[in-house]
């Protein structure tokens, strides 16, 4: 598959199945439930560590590079197709400070997550260099 089809692909996922998710769990939102604000951002942080996982699988170097340019454009794909969403002419009306302090600062575990792995990986692979010279 394509690297960049696959990234904006990934990107879409990431923002798909929490947004699944969200309609299963959603009358814990509405009732006032706070574990609807707990598996939010547990959903997201699972599929993306899965999806990094396997996307960071199938590259062979500068990792770090690679896991911050998936993250910042998976945390753009999921602000965008949101504010599409959630604009004021949609059934999911809300301002746009609200969106950001309910929803939008939930996505930087995005980068962070992809970040952090990619620099581990980066990290491991010099390791198994270092031991193989």
């Amino acid at each position: 598959m394509n690297r960049y089809l696959k990234i904006i692909l990934f990107g879409f996922l990431i923002w798909l199945i929490p947004f699944v998710v969200s309609f299963f769990i959603y009358p814990l939102k509405t009732s006032g439930n706070p574990l609807f604000e707990s598996i939010m951002p547990l959903a997201l942080t699972i599929i993306t560590v899965l999806l990094a996982c396997t996307y960071l699988k199938s590259i062979q170097m500068e990792f770090v590079k690679e896991s911050i340019l998936i993250g910042v454009i998976w945390f753009l794909i999921n602000i965008i197709i949101d504010l599409i969403m959630f604009l004021q002419v949609s059934p999911m009306q809300i301002t746009l400070n609200d969106y950001m302090a309910d929803i939008g600062i939930t996505y930087l575990i995005i980068p962070v997550i992809t970040m952090g792995m990619g620099y581990l990986v980066q990290n491991k692979a010099e390791i198994k260099k270092i031991k193989t010279d």
